[in-house]
């Protein structure tokens, strides 16, 4: 085996919706400053009794089962999270546990925003060296829990949920090689910090640098996998904000892709947006089997992490 790719796909999100509207009852805001800003109509918001290793394993348990392995076969399991209320066991551990697995590896990873396709990317490198065979790599996240309510800039924003993606050993890479990297001046612009632990962020600074620096550093990703951005059949960024998905994929210059708005209707789910935004493209048949889909994530850290996928 010469590389990796995603057999199959899964997601979960909480059923309970919150609106606009619903958030015009909690602070001084309203449906149209909500859409004009950030483009955001609805967002899912866990229950109590809903955690950051519930929802990483209901949405594990999906993509195992359409993957046709057995719980055994799991070998490596990555946890991508900012959000997991306790230090340890980690969440990882406790899916693994929730699951059944046999005894595999089990690490969480916190990259905030750009989680998920880090651990994509630690998936392929542990599978190439031959330290796995078959990865879970999940994005979840509990972000309402982290969340100041009282304030109109952030609270309008999150949502909670979970993607997974088992990865698996193949003859022919269809994971190419990540881009990854950071700017650690502006480290501070996303912040979840304090006691209890608070989420902010200086929203101008991350838009004006996703506007005019991602579109490059996007272009660059698919050139590591041999591609033009017009041979993409699917755009999957993080889903921060409609304001940056837009301008981003139009300045990308994938003019034959679908690209993914799932930031309408779940809000920005951090790293559990890309792989939530990828498995529901899957689900409706928007991308087929074999396309090329850019995943490309930047948040928390301004870390960011990209890949070219084959569509499972």
């Amino acid at each position: 085996m010469t590389g990796s790719r995603i057999l199959a796909l899964g997601h979960y999100q909480p059923s309970a919706v919150l609106t606009n509207e619903d958030l015009a009852r909690i602070v001084d805001t309203d449906d149209a400053w909500i859409r004009s800003r950030v483009g955001i109509r609805t967002r899912h918001v866990a229950a109590p009794d809903e955690t950051v290793d519930s929802m990483a394993a209901a949405a594990a348990a999906k993509a195992l089962a359409a993957s046709g392995l057995a719980p055994e076969d799991i070998d490596l399991v990555l946890v991508a999270t900012c959000t997991a209320a306790d230090r340890s066991p980690n969440a990882a551990a406790r899916v693994a546990a929730r699951l059944g697995l046999g005894a595999p590896a089990t690490m969480d990873l916190n990259v905030v925003c750009s989680g998920f396709t880090h651990a994509l990317a630690t998936a392929d490198h542990a599978i190439r060296a031959g330290s796995a065979t078959h990865a879970l790599v999940i994005g979840a996240e509990k972000f309402t829990d982290v969340v100041d309510w009282t304030d109109r800039s952030t609270c309008v924003l999150v949502g909670d949920g979970a993607g997974a993606a088992v990865v698996s050993a193949a003859p022919e890479p269809q994971i190419g090689p990540v881009l990854w990297g950071s700017v650690p001046q502006m480290g501070g612009a996303v912040r979840i910090e304090g006691e209890p632990a608070r989420f902010s962020q200086e929203g101008q600074t991350v838009y004006r640098w996703a506007t005019t620096r991602l579109p490059a550093i996007a272009r660059q990703v698919c050139e590591r996998s041999g591609l033009t951005p017009a041979d993409l059949a699917g755009v999957v960024l993080h889903q921060a904000n409609l304001r940056i998905i837009e301008p981003v994929a139009e300045r990308l210059g994938a003019v034959n892709a679908v690209v993914a708005k799932d930031v309408v209707d779940s809000g920005n789910t951090s790293a559990a947006s890309v792989p939530l935004a990828l498995s529901k493209l899957v689900e409706r048949r928007e991308i087929a089997s074999g396309d090329p889909v850019l995943l490309f994530a930047f948040g928390g850290n301004l870390s960011y992490a990209g890949q070219v996928i084959r569509c499972p």
